[in-house]
């Protein structure tokens, strides 16, 4: 894994597969910097080398969306250093709620796989008949329990929740959840865009202010996909081709066992996965 970056006046207190944390070294600053890395995992493994670009493309595009969202109270707070500027966010130090938002508007991934053999996602039922990549009715909001270092994330009933987080802190992870996805959903489909499914993280300030955090709307936490592709497609790979490293999972499952240290990515893979990125924040962004 490569080291993080050194920062005058911030030092690094952790690092997780794709970014980097620092706290400033002024006790008295309540802030945090959270620094995007070119890492790329996938199987729970970070994989070499890395996808250059991809820690400034993902920044840009949860800052654009942030700026989309201005009237939903967020974590950013203030411009990052020069050292790593546009590829990090000066955020808020929160008390993070151990619940992935995970909002679904078509259903596929796991989700496809339990409707096939139960006809519920997440414990959802959903009518019969639904195919993949099908648009769901409405959309439905499938929590997850962020479980700790180490471990597998657990989708969890909305009525876990409430034990996590309380009542009203659980309807309103829900609600806000539902409604930056119907506005982000409206937003990508007049750009030619689908947003599949995405998954929000939350916290609360010293005011007890539910603020918008971590990276929002990103290729790495949502799915996209091209509304035309969609339409017209005649193969599920076509309709659901999405822009982000679904191109490295697909090499990977197909050229390693998940036994031992995974391979090196080839160029050509890399190179994919930059333009799909690319063309996904151009896309949004009209950049």
């Amino acid at each position: 894994m490569s080291t993080a970056p050194e920062i005058a006046g911030w030092k690094h207190v952790y690092s997780g597969k794709v970014r980097d944390l620092y706290s400033p070294t002024a006790d008295e600053d309540p802030r945090m910097l959270v620094v995007a890395s070119d890492r790329v995992s996938a199987f729970d493994h970070v994989l070499e080398p890395g996808i250059p670009g991809k820690g400034a493309l993902l920044t840009s595009l949860s800052m654009w969306w942030f700026e989309q969202l201005s009237d939903v109270p967020n974590h950013l707070a203030g411009d990052a250093p020069a050292e790593v500027s546009g590829r990090a966010m000066l955020v808020r130090s929160l008390d993070m709620l151990p619940i992935e938002c995970v909002v679904r508007g078509y259903i596929t991934g796991s989700g496809w796989l339990e409707y096939q053999q139960s006809g519920t996602v997440c414990g959802i039922a959903l009518p019969e008949g639904l195919q993949d990549g099908d648009r769901l009715p409405e959309p439905i909001y499938t929590p997850a329990y962020k479980a700790p270092l180490g471990e597998h994330d657990e989708n969890i009933s909305y009525e876990k929740s409430v034990e996590l987080v309380g009542e009203d802190r659980a309807a309103e992870l829900r609600d806000q959840s539902l409604a930056i996805y119907a506005r982000a959903a409206r937003i990508a489909e007049a750009k030619g865009l689908i947003l599949a499914d995405t998954k929000f993280e939350f916290g609360t300030d010293d005011e007890g202010v539910l603020r918008l955090a971590d990276e929002v709307l990103t290729s790495d936490s949502s799915r996209y996909w091209d509304r035309a592709a969609w339409e017209n497609g005649s193969a599920p790979a076509e309709r659901m081709a999405s822009f982000d490293k679904q191109i490295v999972r697909d090499w990977l499952a197909a050229n390693w066992d998940k036994q031992g240290t995974p391979p090196a990515l080839p160029a050509d893979i890399i190179d994919r996965t930059v333009a799909r990125y690319e063309e996904l924040l151009g896309r949004l962004t009209g950049e």
